[in-house]
Formats: C-alpha cells, structure tokens, sequence
C-alpha cells in the first residue's frame, strides 16, 4: 500500500501548490488512513484529495480554492470524536467529510448537527440516519439489499442464512434481510451474529450445513471477511449453496481472496471499476495518473468523490458556502453525472438517488454485471425521514424504532 501523505501529494501539487496562499474555503475530513480499516480509508482520502484537486483546477468554488483539513482517526472511534471537535472549534471549515463505520458517524453526527456544519458520510450502510446537518452519499441498504435479496431468491431458492458481525450493521441488515426475504417468497432459515475478531468460522460453518439454505447471506466486515469465504469454499459448500453479500468488494476483498473463494459470488454495490460511463472513464484515467493502478477503486473512494462534488455543487448554485445556504441548495435537489451514473440528493431523506450495481466474482479477481438497477431510490429513508417538513428530526431510525 502507498504511503498516503505521497500519494496526496501527487493528487494536490498541480493544483493547489501554487494557489495555497489564495485558499479561501476550508473543508475537513476525517477517515481512517492507517490502522485496521485503512484499506477504506486510504482510498476514501485519496478520492476526497482528487476531487479538491480537480475543482481548483477548474476555478474552485465561488472562484475561491478549496483547502482541506485533514485528520487520521487511525481506525480509532475515540479519534473521530476528538477530530470532530477540533474542527468545528479550531479550523473553521465550511463542511466534513468523514467516516466509514456507522459507529463512526453515530459519534461525531451530533457535532456537526450542533454546529450547524454539513456533514457527508461517503460510505454503504444499513440504512435510516436522519439529520438536517447530514447527508449519506453512500448507498443504503434499502437500495442494496432489496434487488439482492429478490435477485438470490429468483435465482437460488427460498431459504437464507445470514452470518454478519455483531453490530449495527450486521443486525440491521439482518433485519432488511428478513423484511427483503417475505416480500419475495423466502424465508430465513438460520443467522449468526460474531464478533470482529472472529477467524475461525467453522462452528458458523457446521451451523450453515445443518440448516440447509439455498443461499448464504454474508456480511462480515473488514480483513477477518476473506477467511470466511475461504473457509466456506475449502469446506465445499460452494457446490449447492449460493453466497451473495452487499459489502464483498467495498474494500477489494476480489483481489486477496483465491478464485475458488471468490469466483461466482455475487455482491451488490453503488459502484465497481469497470462500470461503463464517460464520467468513469474519465474518474478512472484521472485517479491511475495519480495514484497508479496497483489497486482497484472501491465505492467508498466514489461516495467520497459525489460527497465533494455534491457540496461544491450546491455552493455554487446557493452562490454561497454558508451552512444554511449549501443545505437549502442540496434540498433543492442537487443532480449531476457520477463515475457510477446520475446521482440525485433526495430533498427530504438526504440520501442518493443513484445505480445499484449487482456483479459476480469472476476467476480474474474481479467482476462482471449481472443486473443495473437504475437510479434506485433509498426507499426507507425517503419514508420515515421528511427533513423539509421537519428539519428538527435527528435520529438514527431502525426498524424496530419507527
């Protein structure tokens, strides 16, 4: 992995160096770039930096430069909190962009809200944050897990187990799982809940062949998620049952992983390299001049990208970088073509209107299409979460709390 202080610094010379004493608007961000989520992070950094890059190259906002002020949570909740709040007291930025475990946003959501400051949290999750202060560039599971479940069932079989971490994550997705499974016919037939530092999986793995489903569900997360997929396959369940996961890949789990683990399982996503667009195109010949190709784009470096593209965008359509200005003007319903097809902010859930993409592993450590469900609406969030009819709602809703 690059050294991410070199690899920023390729991104920005060109166009900030020589503008750096002219830089007008402060933004922030905070992501884990070292420590044990920094395959995300790293990425999630480098998206932000050529995002900046691109737009100060291209006149800035306002026709001020962008500077950002960045921090390393070091995969570390306690660093979130304490960055959150040396921003907002010290730094003076305009708008945050950070984080990539729902804990993560859980700690530092309610900062950003007090200080009336833009929050963007560029990262997949489970689904349901509601803050007038934030706004989720990430896909929901509402977005991804729908067309998964419905598409597994079709193709699989009724009968699902799901094996996720113990978290808000996992469980909720769990939930959705459940919620997705009886509108299209299927019916879960077991589930285990581990821990992070799981990494022998064979009790969850003598659990999934007793239970007999047609499909696993498996959304364990981070380095731990490969040796699943690898267990599962050496224990030769491959052959009769079908795993599907909404997270595989969002931290190119497709490269490390054997083709025996990893061909033919199926992942859905807002975004995968080889999506086919000029804005991709184009996202993706920018970001291997910078950061060279050893490594594969994921879709939080994309969620990262939209993220700054959507606050510069409503910047300039609000004529100001003002908080209140910039949220009214993301209200109003902020569209633009992305790397993975047209993104619109949703006025009242916050969230994205944006492609869903469902894929399968082949044996060249990658992916190919099966299905783009187009411009996929977050569906649950539009539905408990109306911030133009009651901007003071801030809540994490969950199934069990509406």
């Amino acid at each position: 992995m690059k050294n991410y202080l070199s690899i920023s610094a390729i991104a920005l010379t060109a166009a900030l160096a020589a503008n750096a004493a002219f830089a007008d608007i402060k933004v922030g961000s905070i992501f884990d770039l070292t420590g044990g989520l920094n395959i995300y992070g790293i990425q999630q950094g480098n998206a932000l930096d050529l995002a900046v890059a691109s737009i100060n190259a291209n006149g800035g906002v306002l026709g001020e430069q962008i500077e950002v002020v960045s921090y390393d949570s070091q995969s570390k909740l306690s660093k979130y909190t304490q960055f959150a709040n040396t921003s907002v007291l010290r730094d003076g930025i305009s708008a945050m962009f950070a984080g990539l475990t729902s804990s993560s946003r859980e700690a530092i959501r309610p900062v950003f809200r007090e200080a009336n400051i833009p929050y963007f949290y560029p990262s997949l999750y489970e689904g349901g944050a509601c803050d007038r202060q934030t706004f989720v560039t990430g896909s929901s599971a509402s977005q991804q897990l729908e067309p998964l479940i419905k598409w597994a069932v079709q193709e699989y079989g009724p009968n699902i187990y799901i094996m996720a971490p113990d978290y808000n994550f996992g469980t909720i997705s769990a939930h959705w799982v459940h919620e997705y499974a009886k509108q299209n016919g299927g019916a879960v037939v077991g589930e285990d809940f581990l821990a992070l530092s799981v990494t022998d999986y064979a009790p969850t793995i003598q659990k999934i062949q007793q239970s007999k489903p047609d499909f696993v569900v498996a959304l364990p997360v981070g380095a731990n998620q490969t040796g699943f997929l690898e267990q599962f396959a050496a224990a030769g369940l491959k052959e009769n049952i079908g795993i599907v996961s909404s997270n595989y890949g969002s931290g190119n789990q497709q490269v490390v992983v054997s083709p025996a683990a990893g061909e033919g399982l199926i992942a859905s996503a807002g975004y995968f390299q080889h999506v086919d667009n000029p804005t991709n195109v184009a996202f993706v010949a920018e970001w291997v001049a910078a950061y060279g190709d050893d490594t594969p784009i994921v879709s939080v470096a994309v969620d990262t990208w939209n993220a700054v593209h959507a606050w510069a965008a409503a910047a300039e359509s609000a004529g100001s970088a003002e908080p209140d200005a910039v949220i009214a003007a993301l209200e109003g319903g902020i569209s633009f073509e992305a790397p993975n097809g047209t993104v619109t902010m949703e006025p009242s859930s916050h969230h994205l209107r944006q492609n869903i993409y469902i894929v399968r592993g082949n044996a060249d450590h990658a992916f190919d299409t099966v299905q783009v469900i187009e411009a996929a609406a977050p569906s649950y969030e539009n539905q408990v979460c109306d911030l133009v009819s009651n901007p003071d709602v801030a809540k994490h809703f969950t199934p069990e709390s509406n």
